[in-house]
């Protein structure tokens, strides 16, 4: 009687086509703060149509601007998109409570540096840089880097705490802040009336682009901070 044949040995079953790939964990990284500018997005978006959106946004400026690390930036853009018609109030209240948060700073930095100050630069991994800050602001630059900061992605809360710490005149602190934000926003706020609902369509194409965008110049505000 014959030996039986061997059986033939079976294939893996090949992966249908479209199959979920593992992704490098490079993009696995990158998609963790994609996915909370994602949900901060679409938070602020549904504030805007919210009755205390202009409220929200006053508070929100009132704290970025010594403990907060999220820009007001995000609200002004969402609301003033979801209603062009208040570009001007949104803009107006965003500097108010960004001017009045950087006194709130200055104070911080002048009276409570050892504590809460100290801890808040701590908070942002500034500390090992607060000696060129200091520097820079009993300088002749210091009034400029200021300036800088109330304008650019430089983090402004920095900037505010150190003024208070190394006593700068609190008039100039108070003129240079107001001048810096109300550029800002109200530059933010008038691109957003005249494009408002093309640059929120190219926004929700493009979210991807643009949240790496966001990540850009946030890490870019600090390493000027640290580099400066």
């Amino acid at each position: 009687m014959s030996a039986p044949a061997p059986e033939p040995e079976t294939a893996p079953p090949a992966e249908p086509p479209g199959a979920a790939v593992a992704p490098h964990p490079v993009l696995r990284a990158l998609a963790a703060p994609r996915r909370w500018i994602r949900g901060l997005y679409d938070w602020t978006m549904r504030w805007a149509d919210k009755p205390h959106a202009l409220a929200a946004l006053f508070l929100i400026a009132v704290v970025e601007s010594s403990v907060f690390p999220i820009p007001p930036d995000v609200l002004l853009i969402a609301i003033v998109a979801s209603s062009p018609r208040l570009w001007l109030r949104s803009a107006a209240l965003c500097t108010a409570g960004s001017v009045i948060g950087a006194a709130g700073g200055y104070l911080i930095g002048a009276a409570f540096m050892a504590t809460l100050g100290q801890s808040i630069v701590e908070f942002y991994n500034a500390q090992h840089h607060w000696a060129k800050v200091v520097e820079l602001y009993n300088g002749e630059w210091g009034i400029w880097f200021l300036a800088a900061a109330a304008f650019t992605p430089i983090p402004y809360k920095v900037a505010t705490i150190a003024a208070g710490a190394t006593g700068m005149a609190f008039v100039p602190f108070l003129l240079v802040s107001l001048v810096g934000r109300a550029a800002r926003f109200f530059l933010v706020a008038a691109l957003l009336r005249v494009f408002g609902p093309a640059i929120r369509r190219t926004l929700e194409k493009n979210f991807d682009l643009a949240a790496l965008a966001f990540l850009v110049l946030l890490v870019g505000g600090f390493l000027v901070l640290k580099y400066f």
